[in-house]
């Protein structure tokens, strides 16, 4: 199956580590020109470098996704260095508050709401006016398997299916234009890091083996490499066919049937 993006402009946030780094890789590897942003400058020096060294074309940009002067900032370096982007995804997110929403507060609520929604949101109104202009464009945003079915905190939970949702009503309106729009869910995804990998290191071994046990289907917390992969198939030509949709990406430990 013939993946190859040569060329293509790839934006990706969260780019410095775990999935939005192995998205930037798999993306990479198949031609494109990648632009990162983190926070961090010194994670997203250690990726540009490691990226670099298999020959990447790959850039970074310091961004704060809560900072809309950053979101400017990251699209406008990016098309400055790289050019036009084709190809966006929204990666950032993660919770901010708790399973209670009076213990999260109104405003803790709506930092999760900017950080796993509405920075999304911001990005996609910047790319959106050439993936239109030139019929051609991918938009994938990373979800939660938690934003189908009840988990993780209020906000995070509300954020991932406002994306989920957001990008439905999106695709239909813009298939006619060639510009696809399609999230991925993943499930209890492990990398160093992680919310998974903070569960483990602050659990004992009985709470983890009790988790897996009655969570992973699997027996194993998911890893990266293959939210990356599915990332750069949806970005190709082969999926030319898929949009609107939500694929789960966690080895059977989503409850949902739709």
């Amino acid at each position: 199956m013939e993946l190859s993006m040569q060329g293509k402009v790839a934006m990706v946030t969260g780019g410095s580590h775990g999935l939005g780094k192995q998205a930037a890789d798999s993306l990479a590897r198949k031609g494109c020109k990648v632009a990162i942003c983190a926070r961090g400058q010194e994670n997203l020096d250690t990726t540009v470098t490691e990226l670099k060294s298999k020959g990447y074309d790959i850039m970074a940009v310091q961004a704060d996704v809560l900072k809309a002067e950053d979101l400017k900032n990251f699209h406008d370096q990016t098309v400055k260095t790289l050019g036009e982007v084709d190809i966006l995804v929204n990666n950032a997110g993660g919770r901010k508050g708790t399973a209670d929403f009076q213990e999260t507060g109104l405003e803790t609520f709506r930092e999760g709401m900017e950080f796993n929604f509405m920075s999304a949101v911001e990005l996609i109104s910047k790319v959106l006016p050439h993936m239109r202009e030139q019929k051609w464009g991918r938009i994938i945003s990373i979800s939660s398997i938690y934003g189908r079915e009840y988990g993780g905190s209020i906000d995070y939970m509300t954020g991932k299916a406002a994306l989920i949702a957001f990008s439905k009503h999106l695709a239909l309106n813009l298939m006619k234009e060639n510009v696809l729009v399609n999230c991925i869910a993943p499930g209890s995804i492990d990398f160093p890091g992680s919310s998974w990998d903070r569960f483990q290191q602050n659990s004992t071994p009985e709470q983890v083996a009790d988790f897996i046990d009655r969570n992973l289907p699997a027996g194993k917390f998911g890893w990266p490499e293959p939210i990356g992969d599915t990332v750069a198939f949806l970005a190709s030509e082969n999926a030319s066919m898929i949009t609107g949709t939500c694929l789960n990406v966690d080895g059977g430990q989503s409850r949902s049937l739709i």
